[in-house]
């Protein structure tokens, strides 16, 4: 028995039930239903910012917001100017879910709990008789006769419209191409480093100001940087491996990092603070750090250095260019990667060319839409990822309803 629906959403995730809800309530009686391949719906929402729901990030210009996306920027810009984070908050707030920002520009619901952005959009979902489905794993996609026909293992849907909105999952990508789209493939984005440096791991906790910088790849960054049990982490870290999601697995995640720990301090500057110090003190280097670095990594980088048992007048100039090269480009051998948290986001997807970023709809087949990581779109973190999917679902949205409104 075939089940039909004006427009069917493929992947339960922020994009499709974001689109799913903006298309009932423009719409009468337009029939919409929600397929999604796990037990759960909304996984990746409850999971995100440790569970608090980085909703979107306090960017409230198109242009600079944009930048966030190594992949997407230029795409992007447009549907920014059309709904973008301030939308998105006024959005969640008419709704029910107030958003606050905290420093460093990300916005979280008021509750500082996911469940809130889950239990809402859950509830309009029953409010518009949004069918959502789970368990259903789609197994192939084609048209017939213009109707979209979907079939899982258990059923076949047919549809108006389809929606594509299931995330970096390869086999919808498989299915993609079969309906001759492009699909880049897919290489992980947003993780940390893992250092080979038994010293450094007693650092872990460590977080700082500093620049990284990869001169084989030509890849550098600079913010929060984080020591780790494992390695580095934080945005420093976070945003290179955004950026050089391709470069870095073409050598298979092994390399060496080279960190400024003093961050916009050049090696020449650093060396004639340095130098200055040397004049003024005979304390122990150890103990008289000229730098405002954490103690703990103070002591590591002198030791490093082999100056733990120096004054600094008794620093030869040899001596102080060493620590100065230690302090402004420390280098460590990067052996692997790990995922950042519990969050899995990954470079790849459709090819962007192949979609028309006014309404999100494949140029490859009328009433075929797609949004989301499904399409060859990432961001560094920040809640940059979920206000791509708040932008495609609402455009799509708007796109249908329009189309259905003759």
């Amino acid at each position: 028995m075939t089940d039909f629906f004006d427009t069917l959403i493929i992947g339960g995730g922020a994009a499709g039930f974001f689109t799913a809800i903006n298309l009932a309530e423009q719409t009468q009686n337009h029939s919409i239903a929600i397929l999604e391949r796990g037990k759960e719906v909304l996984q990746k929402v409850r999971i995100s910012g440790g569970g608090r729901c980085n909703v979107t990030h306090a960017d409230f210009e198109p242009r600079s917001l944009s930048t966030n996306y190594p992949r997407g920027e230029r795409e992007l810009l447009g549907p920014f100017h059309t709904f973008m984070t301030g939308d998105t908050v006024s959005w969640f707030e008419d709704r029910g879910v107030e958003l606050k920002i905290e420093d460093d520009g990300r916005m979280f619901p008021v509750s500082d709990s996911s469940q809130s952005i889950i239990d809402c959009f859950l509830s309009l979902s029953r409010k518009h008789k949004i069918q959502i489905k789970t368990s259903e794993n789609v197994i192939s996609i084609s048209k017939e006769d213009q109707l979209w026909e979907v079939s899982t293992k258990s059923k076949v849907y047919q549809a108006k419209n389809l929606v594509v909105t299931a995330g970096s999952n390869p086999k919808v990508w498989e299915m993609m191409e079969i309906l001759g789209h492009t699909v880049s493939p897919a290489v992980p984005s947003l993780f940390t480093f893992n250092a080979v440096d038994k010293k450094l791991m007693e650092l872990a906790g460590i977080s700082l100001e500093a620049r990284v910088e990869v001169p084989l790849l030509k890849l550098e960054s600079s913010g929060p940087l984080l020591i780790t049990h494992w390695g580095f982490s934080g945005p420093a870290i976070l945003k290179m491996s955004a950026w050089g999601a391709h470069k870095l697995n073409e050598v298979d995640y092994k390399f060496d990092l080279v960190i400024n720990w003093l961050n916009h301090i050049d090696q020449a500057i650093c060396y004639q603070t340095l130098i200055a110090k040397r004049k003024s003190s005979k304390r122990k280097v150890l103990n008289d750090g000229p730098f405002d670095l954490p103690k703990r990594l103070w002591e590591y980088l002198i030791q490093t250095a082999e100056l733990a048992e120096s004054t600094w007048a008794d620093c030869s100039n040899k001596k102080l260019e060493v620590l100065a090269k230690t302090l402004t480009a420390s280098v460590f051998k990067i052996n692997g990667k790990s995922t950042f948290k519990e969050e899995f986001v990954t470079a790849g997807g459709v090819d962007l060319k192949e979609i028309n970023f006014k309404n999100f709809e494949s140029k490859r087949h009328e009433n075929l839409y797609l949004a989301g990581e499904v399409l060859n779109i990432d961001a560094i973190t920040g809640g940059f990822n979920f206000q791509n999917a708040w932008t495609g679902g609402w455009m799509i949205a708007r796109r249908i309803a329009d189309v259905n409104s003759w």
